[in-house]
């Protein structure tokens, strides 16, 4: 990832997003910038290598905003957008939730996380297998935070199929997109009916 000096940049017409993923920046502001003109989007991790916060919410919204205050803090830049989603399963009573990346133990490791989801899953029967991505942005412009959220609903699979996406895509079947897994759908088609795709039009509504 280019490396961005921070001096550079005017504080007035900057964005940080709190990610080291240059696609999530190209995303968010695809659908943030027409409302937000002439300012400029960069990824945290162009600006330096920052040690990631404690996401000790209780909540989406809670962990997001921690991201967001975090990446202001580190930068000294007013205005900061992060976001925190994850899986809801409707028969785990919510769960993996908030702890969707390290459902298994170890953080990101999505092989171990498929892999629970299957064995918490077994048994279940298809009509009652109904769960959703939940996304939830956050935008802090000094004191001021402003929310999206959004869900892209959806069921459990029975294995994991696709080679696309990452987390539990493979084992998730969105409604808006019959018989294929998230992790089936390219790029492009997972966008359009995204948790945060969702989460960032609500967003764009507010501001």
């Amino acid at each position: 990832m280019a490396h961005l000096s921070i001096s550079e940049l005017d504080p007035a017409r900057t964005v940080v997003v709190a990610t080291g993923n240059a696609h999530k920046v190209v995303e968010i502001e695809a659908i943030l910038a027409p409302a937000m003109p002439g300012v400029r989007f960069v990824a945290l991790g162009e600006l330096g290598d920052f040690p990631d916060p404690v996401e000790d919410g209780k909540t989406f919204f809670d962990n997001a905003l921690i991201k967001a205050r975090a990446a202001q803090a580190q930068t000294g830049l007013a205005m900061a957008v992060a976001d925190d989603s994850g899986l809801c399963v409707d028969a785990l009573d919510g769960a993996p939730g908030i702890y969707s990346a390290r459902w298994a133990g170890e953080h990101g490791n999505d092989a171990a996380n498929n892999e629970r989801l299957m064995r918490e899953m077994e048994g279940v029967a298809d009509e009652a297998r109904t769960a959703r991505f939940h996304s939830s942005v956050v935008l802090v412009r000094g004191d001021e935070v402003l929310r999206g959220d959004g869900d892209c609903e959806g069921v459990v699979g029975h294995v994991p199929r696709g080679s696309h996406g990452f987390g539990y895509d493979p084992l998730f079947l969105p409604a808006e997109t019959p018989g294929k897994t998230m992790a089936e759908l390219t790029l492009d088609e997972k966008n359009q009916i995204s948790h945060r795709f969702h989460a960032l039009e609500d967003l764009a509504s507010k501001l």
